[in-house]
């Protein structure tokens, strides 16, 4: 069985030194920006941010959901969660809806605007150096240990003996382990986590789970949707069909009156003018 995989960061460690937002770039090969690394943002060039705030330096990256929303809404299934805890991306299979964007509650996934073939862009949690048995990027290079990699039930017991150790250091839960059905990112603060730019309004519950439990319970509605949708089309397709055919009858009609005057008379025969005219 795969164990899955994770990170724990502890905002009480952090020096905003920038090393897992370097180390992040030189692996997924993204250029530098011309700004500073603390005031970067998340974008298809960025896949982790590091900011000041409350007081604290914060890390911002893909939180990659137990039960991502960003999966359930995407129609090909171009959104995967994994065994070992990354939720990848199938770029192959991406159809450019974005549906994944408007679905996150994290507002994590962005898109490439500027690109004749656009993708989704995102943190994997650097899934190839998992397959091969090593940490994230960002792990491996934090001076302080403040970004830690490991097995997720383990870095959860990790957290929760930082929790009893240090009672009044910290605020008492770790962000993570039960927002949205949980996360493969936990997160750790002396401060509350809203003045992190963290939400913290978010249910318990994964929201692809509500979203299957309405759907459940509605069936005659969607069925009867299904239905005046179907006769919405099938009579605007006839409407659209009777007025093809009544042009192309009038075409026809006209096509008709027209040659006909260009017939030449047959032989031997007059026209009403010249038999008025005859003696």
């Amino acid at each position: 069985m795969v164990s899955q995989k994770g990170l724990l960061f502890d905002a009480t460690l952090c020096i905003g030194c920038g090393a897992c937002y370097e180390a992040c770039k030189e692996r997924n090969r993204l250029p530098t920006t011309a700004t500073h690394f603390l005031e970067d943002r998340l974008s298809d060039q960025t896949y982790t941010v590091v900011k000041k705030r409350g007081g604290r330096f914060v890390r911002q990256l893909c939180m990659h959901c137990e039960v991502p929303t960003c999966a359930s809404v995407c129609p090909v299934g171009a959104l995967e969660k994994t065994a070992p805890g990354p939720v990848i991306y199938h770029e192959e299979r991406c159809i450019g809806c974005r549906y994944c964007m408007l679905a996150c509650p994290f507002g994590i996934p962005k898109y490439e605007w500027r690109k004749i073939l656009p993708r989704v862009r995102k943190c994997d949690l650097c899934a190839d150096r998992l397959a091969a048995g090593r940490p994230t990027a960002c792990a491996e290079v934090c001076p302080t240990g403040a970004t830690k990699f490991g097995d997720r039930q383990e870095l959860i017991e990790e957290a929760r003996a930082r929790l009893r150790a240090h009672p009044q250091k910290y605020v008492p839960r770790i962000y993570g382990l039960e927002e949205v059905g949980g996360t493969s990112v936990l997160l750790l603060s002396d401060v509350p986590f809203e003045r992190l730019g963290y939400r913290t309004d978010l249910l318990r519950e994964p929201l692809p789970l509500l979203t299957w439990q309405v759907l459940q319970k509605i069936p005659n509605f969607v069925i009867v949707g299904s239905v005046l949708l179907g006769g919405i089309w099938w009579i605007t397709n006839r409407r659209q069909e009777v007025q093809r055919r009544e042009r192309e009858e009038r075409d026809r009609r006209r096509s008709f009156e027209e040659s006909s005057r260009d017939l030449p008379e047959p032989p031997g025969s007059s026209s009403t003018s010249d038999l008025m005219d005859s003696p």
